[in-house]
């Protein structure tokens, strides 16, 4: 049932956009396998009618992108309707698993795209399809694709290192702030280049070089879900994207061939640097006291909010709570779906 639930609700949305009111995400396809994922799949198309009035028709195409053309339409929104084209016909010629291998290093340069929503859609569609490889689920992987290419952003250049940090916490701690934190994340994100100590903490992978990449980017998860506890008060909506990022990254690893696990790490801690750079306060806040309700009754909480950015972070939550089963984690959960709900 769980499985027709998600695949239906892929299906309801298959001909919008991936964005509405020119810059802003469609949450559905992400905030539908969350919730599919934590047992509210009953809830979904409830959710949907919900979000109804924010969809807007899948753009049209201007011209069709061959193969061997790639490049110069990167990063042009404005290309959003031939990239959808484009990548329904990559994924109606050949599996899943090669286009993604194809694709991933050519994007992956660009994981700024869509304030990181490019790559957050498209680890979500990828988790889906490792549980079940059904035709909504392959299309969802389309779109998501397409959405990053279209919104394809780069961050300013790491360093070439090497910067040894073996903490993720302190890793983030040691992040600078960008000086104007007035305006959006296009604004913010064009300040890394001006940051002196930008390309030293964007190449500061942080964990021991013996790891394996998915315990170094696991940790670094681990401590934007908890830094979100201490820093979210200031952004709680926009933070949120420093461990849901890199959550994405995590959940595509298994479906990407072992070469390209160290540059998804690399670019996944840059995106949370950078995010962290774009709208982290001053100063800390004390965490919560060591103790919350389950997640299952916050996940629950989420919903009752309506906002996907909070159904989206107790999800990652979850995932670091699955790994740590440190209780602090239940209550930095209650904290944030607070905040992002009075955001």
């Amino acid at each position: 049932m769980l499985n027709s639930v998600l695949d239906e609700a892929y299906e309801r949305v298959r001909h919008t956009g991936p964005e509405r009111d020119g810059w802003l995400s469609n949450h559905v396809p992400m905030a539908a396998e969350a919730l599919v994922r934590h047992g509210h799949g009953r809830a979904v198309h409830r959710w949907i009618d919900a979000y109804a009035d924010r969809l807007e028709e899948r753009p049209r195409g201007i011209r069709r992108i061959a193969a061997d053309e790639w490049r110069d339409p990167l990063g042009d929104p404005v290309r959003t309707g031939d990239w959808l084209d484009f990548f329904d016909r990559e994924l109606a010629g050949e599996p899943w698993r090669d286009v993604l291998a194809r694709w991933w290093p050519r994007l992956l340069p660009g994981i700024a795209a869509g304030a990181t929503h490019g790559v957050i859609r498209v680890g979500h569609a990828v988790r889906a399809l490792l549980d079940a490889e059904t035709g909504p689920r392959v299309t969802e992987l389309g779109h998501g694709l397409a959405y990053w290419a279209a919104r394809w952003q780069p961050l300013a250049p790491p360093g070439t290192g090497p910067y040894p940090m073996t903490d993720a916490r302190s890793a983030l701690d040691a992040v600078p702030r960008v000086p104007d934190q007035r305006f959006g994340i296009r604004s913010r994100l064009a300040q890394l280049a001006d940051l002196t100590r930008w390309p030293a903490v964007a190449a500061a992978v942080p964990g021991d070089a013996a790891d394996d990449a998915h315990t170094r980017l696991a940790a670094v998860v681990d401590a934007a879900v908890l830094r979100h506890g201490t820093h979210g008060y200031a952004a709680p909506v926009m933070l949120v994207h420093a461990a849901t990022a890199p959550n994405a990254v995590l959940r595509a690893l298994p479906a990407l061939p072992p070469p390209l696990w160290q540059p998804s790490l690399a670019a996944a801690w840059a995106a949370t640097a950078a995010v962290t750079a774009a709208y982290a306060p001053a100063g800390a806040r004390a965490l919560p006291p060591a103790a919350g309700p389950e997640l299952g009754e916050v996940m629950a909480r989420a919903l009752d909010t309506g906002d996907a950015h909070a159904i989206k972070f107790i999800d990652t939550l979850s995932d670091a709570y699955a790994r740590s089963g440190d209780p602090v984690l239940r209550a930095v959960a209650a904290r944030s779906v607070e905040q992002i709900a009075a955001d």
